[in-house]
């Protein structure tokens, strides 16, 4: 017998661990989408280390949430919105499909605002050309590309986000005061800091998120031919491998906002930028990384501004597609990103109407950068009602059988309930 290389069965091993990602760590990386980006930039420069804690502590709930829809979607062979539809009614349907599309297509205009202002910091053209130009490039990929393609090239513009871990590293750190700040939770009973931290909240556990990861499932199953229709093929082991493209997904994505906020803290407040204004001031908290550069400032735009894009890119396609598929189901249309247009018109009208419409507001006069911390605010209200939804359906043996939510799951997806929906009353009674 000959003996296996252990270099080659390392690489086997890191192999078969890549194989098992897919909607899981797509949802992670589109969660660090622009809004999610310049809220926890705006955290970090207006109280410091203050919320460097919810990274923390978010990622627990985080993770259980996507675990319960990715696990509705898989076990049901159906999206959210098909589950609601089936057993709770036309009213509660209408009510959630239309606060994901809202939401979602407010989203999706401040994202792609967010892109044609990292676009300008390199290239100084109009403001309306740059996102006209953007929102084609977009529509004409996501309708006539594959989307596992399409998605694959721009996972690697996504790696620009390492820029925030390695700036980590090169800024001087009181490192006693970081991890105080990550472990012991910080409060402040005002409007602006509950506002930021709902706004934290929204961005990190999204109502697009809930639906895009759970229909992404189903997809996963029509591709893997299992049955779909009924209740699909469903063993431990395909949990098993979903619970760990789900964990590592929201692991990467949680790292990422840490840092995020970090750096924001260290370059930005304590230099004395308190609140950002505009992308330029975003960028400015990775000079520290090319500051040995002779152009330092141009090449943190340009990090900055690729791993805006590049995320942007992922994020806007989640963001219609997500709500085209809520709206799909509602109604019965055919609904999959692997269809060709014409069969599967509804769909793709969704996506096509929810991205115009998002191209629409950035001309009303919204500041992008402040419109993204809004989205972010607005999903973290939206979420809320959402959530208790997913919290009946995950844990309705009628619906999910024997791989209905469990003693850890329940308890987790409650706090996650009652700590976002806590979070958005004190930020209005404090208004």
């Amino acid at each position: 017998m000959i003996p296996q290389n252990p270099s080659s069965r390392k690489k086997r091993k890191v192999w078969r661990f890549l194989t098992l990602l897919g909607p899981g760590l797509t949802t992670g990386a589109a969660d660090d989408d622009p809004s999610g980006i310049a809220t926890y930039s705006q955290t970090g420069a207006q109280f410091g280390y203050g919320q460097l804690w919810t990274a923390f502590y978010m990622l627990p709930f985080m993770m259980a949430v996507q675990e319960a829809c990715a696990r509705i979607g898989l076990v049901t062979g159906k999206g959210i919105a098909a589950i609601v539809k089936e057993h709770y009614g036309k009213t509660i349907l209408y009510s959630v499909v239309g606060l994901v599309v809202v939401a979602n297509t407010i989203n999706i205009g401040a994202d792609i605002g967010a892109m044609a202002e990292a676009v300008r910091l390199l290239i100084p053209a109009p403001f309306v050309v740059i996102t006209l130009v953007l929102t084609t490039i977009i529509l004409v990929l996501e309708i006539y590309t594959n989307y596992r393609t399409y998605a694959g090239i721009l996972k690697w513009l996504a790696l620009a986000l390492l820029a925030y871990p390695i700036t980590v590293f090169i800024v001087r750190q009181d490192w006693g005061t970081v991890l105080k700040a990550t472990v012991i939770p910080h409060f402040e009973f005002s409007f602006a800091f509950l506002f930021i931290i709902t706004g934290v909240l929204g961005t990190t556990i999204s109502p697009y998120m809930f639906f895009w990861e759970a229909s992404q499932e189903v997809e996963e199953l029509k591709n893997g031919n299992h049955k779909v229709g009924a209740r699909p093929l469903v063993d431990r082991v395909l949990i098993s491998r979903m619970r760990i493209d789900n964990n590592t997904g929201m692991i990467v994505s949680e790292i990422t906002t840490w840092c995020i906020i970090l750096v924001a803290a260290a370059v930005l407040h304590e230099s004395g930028v308190k609140d950002i204004k505009t992308a330029a001031d975003a960028a400015k908290a990775l000079e520290p990384l090319v500051h040995t550069f002779p152009h330092a400032g141009f090449l943190s735009k340009l990090i900055f501004s690729v791993g805006i894009i590049g995320l942007g890119l992922l994020a806007v396609p989640v963001l219609s597609g997500s709500a085209a598929y809520a709206v799909s189901e509602a109604f019965s249309w055919k609904a999959s990103l692997n269809l060709k247009p014409h069969r599967a018109r509804g769909f793709y009208m969704v996506i096509v109407v929810a991205t115009l419409l998002g191209l629409i507001i950035n001309f009303v006069g919204i500041d992008p950068v402040k419109a993204l911390v809004f989205a972010a605010v607005l999903n973290g209200v939206a979420a809320v009602p959402l959530l208790f939804l997913i919290i009946k359906i995950s844990r309705n043996e009628r619906i999910m059988g024997e791989y209905k939510s469990g003693r850890l799951s329940t308890p987790l997806l409650w706090v996650t309930f009652i700590g976002m929906g806590a979070a958005a009353v004190a930020m209005f009674f404090s208004l």
